[in-house]
């Protein structure tokens, strides 16, 4: 039996919640489309990793990704149903400059039975440098309440 979407609205999602590690960090909503969702991680000084330069840990740029690409599967099933990530290989490409937001943007590009396919790019203001890269993969969990 095929589970019914939740209808999903990621811009009110990420304004009205309270709680939970993603609101602890900070990470905001920018912007979605049917198969997408773009999220930003402002810069935060309690999430320095390298304090002598200032450069933003890793693990909530991960995090920021995760969300990101999350959210997206979300927008290509149509609504909020369960899934979990199974694989999410992040390419750290260079430290996010300090002082700087760090913007993540998930894109579902493709959707089976069981499994979303994701990708997407975290940059701090050029898409065309990027702080890294994603690729993974979510399972989804049909019957799943």
């Amino acid at each position: 039996m095929s589970a019914v979407p939740i209808p999903f609205d990621p811009q009110r999602f990420f304004t009205a919640r309270v709680g939970g590690h993603g609101d602890a960090l900070g990470i905001r909503y920018r912007a979605h489309g049917p198969d997408w969702c773009e999220l930003a991680l402002p810069f935060d000084p309690k999430l320095i990793g390298d304090v002598e330069r200032g450069v933003l840990a890793s693990g909530p740029i991960i995090t920021l990704l995760d969300m990101a690409t999350s959210v997206a599967v979300w927008m290509k099933r149509g609504g909020f149903l369960p899934h979990a990530t199974l694989d999410l290989r992040v390419d750290y490409l260079r430290p996010a400059v300090a002082g700087r937001a760090v913007i993540g943007r998930g894109e579902c590009y493709r959707v089976t039975r069981s499994v979303g396919f994701v990708r997407g790019v975290a940059h701090d203001g050029d898409p065309d440098d990027p702080v890294a890269h994603v690729a993974g993969t979510f399972m989804f969990m049909e019957g799943a309440a």
